[in-house]
């Protein structure tokens, strides 16, 4: 039997007990780094604005990750099935088998096939004295890598328990720390490229805005989530650094598309996200999406001011050479841009609203639905307000 590891962000003691209970348990292991790839998925994310009930996808972005790196590893020693200890409850179990299904490998799920607790789990290793906790000690389900660390079950799955500051690491309690600061990333076709200047790789990016923003108390969640298979379950996540740039990118992205374009990626990002969540990188809808996100990210090139204060981190400044902005044309010192002046707004204010003005006169009934007919005409024709007409032509 074969024991995989992929790093994609785990603290070191993580390894250090998996290669533990590879040894206790008589298993080869492998360990295979795929940090970067999971950061470059991430900053996929971004360029999609991807969130799920208003958090960012983190653990549904590394599961499909870490399910190919397995596969590989599966395939290049001939095995002929892939296993995972996820439950018949979570997400995780579709999200890796939704990559191993495509293979000609069986899959195994004992922990969901046996109907097995994390309270037997827990016991079958300290009978057999494996050094495997759920976290904390046991206390909680926690799941850490480079985008997020997510901490569930024990006294958090009661909606009405208020969690102490023990069960956050990565971010301190909003507002001890006193002082505001401020950060300039700079961005590239949709992609974070560098802070304060400094030209930085997709993993170092990340674990530099994680302990910046971290400081000051960014990135907590708190959420009643709805999983894949219809439960509702209590999660709490951290992320400083997806954030931060989840706020900067969407930032920039106002500045530089039409409305027209805004509304409508919303709704691409919103698919994207959905797909991402379930676990489903590699559907031929994700072809489709992500070409439009990769279009309309063309132009999302330019620098965003994000101030971190009191737990947020919100965006103050943008710059871009592909802005669709004009200071002329927005300026009330300005009356002429072009060929366009105020007056030439008359026209529209006239129009504006027009159906609506008739179709509230047809709600309020009336014998003279006609003549109120008529009279809009006249003024959208640009003729005389009724009331100005002669008492002749009365």
């Amino acid at each position: 039997m074969i024991g995989v590891t992929v790093d994609v962000g785990q603290p070191e003691a993580e390894f250090e007990e998996a290669e533990a209970t590879a040894d206790a348990l008589d298993l080869e292991h492998h360990v295979v780094d795929a940090r970067e790839a999971f950061a470059d998925q991430c900053l996929e994310a971004v360029r999609a604005n991807a969130t799920y009930q208003d958090y960012p996808l983190g653990t549904a972005l590394a599961r499909p990750v870490i399910a190919e790196r397995i596969l590989e590893v599966a395939r290049e020693h001939d095995c002929g099935a892939v296993a995972h200890g996820a439950t018949g409850k979570g997400n995780d179990q579709l999200r890796f088998e939704a990559v191993w299904r495509g293979s000609a490998l069986e899959v195994v799920a004992p922990i969901r096939e046996r109907g097995l607790t994390r309270e037997w789990e827990q016991e079958y290793a300290a009978e057999r004295d494996l050094p495997v906790e759920g976290g904390d000690e046991g206390a909680y389900s926690i799941d850490t890598n480079l985008w997020t660390r997510s901490v569930e079950g024990s006294e958090l799955e009661r909606p009405d328990h208020v969690p102490g500051e023990e069960i956050y690491e990565w971010t301190d309690a909003p507002g001890s720390e006193t002082d505001s600061a401020e950060l300039e990333i700079t961005f590239e076709a949709g992609y974070p490229v560098a802070l304060e200047g400094e030209e930085l790789e997709s993993v170092d990016l990340t674990e530099r805005l994680n302990e910046r923003a971290g400081t000051h108390g960014v990135g907590r969640t708190d959420v009643m989530e709805d999983r894949m298979l219809g439960l509702k379950v209590r999660e709490n996540y951290e992320h400083p650094a997806a954030t931060v740039l989840l706020e900067a990118h969407e930032a920039l992205e106002n500045l530089v598309l039409t409305k027209a374009e805004r509304a409508f990626k919303r709704q691409v990002d919103h698919e994207w996200a959905e797909h991402a969540y379930e676990g489903l990188l590699d559907a031929p809808l994700m072809d489709a999406l992500e070409s439009f996100v990769e279009t309309t990210n063309e132009r999302v090139t330019g620098t965003v001011t994000v101030r971190l204060e009191g737990g947020r981190a919100r965006a103050v400044a943008r710059d871009s050479a592909s802005a669709v902005y004009s200071a002329d044309a927005v300026s009330f010192d300005t009356e002429t841009v072009g060929e366009i002046t105020q007056d030439d707004a008359t026209g529209v204010a006239k129009y504006h609203g027009f159906q609506e003005r008739l179709a509230n006169t047809v709600l309020e009934g009336g014998s003279d639905h006609e003549q109120s007919e008529s009279d809009e005409q006249a003024v959208a024709d640009g003729g005389a307000e009724p009331d100005d007409a002669s008492s002749e032509d009365a």
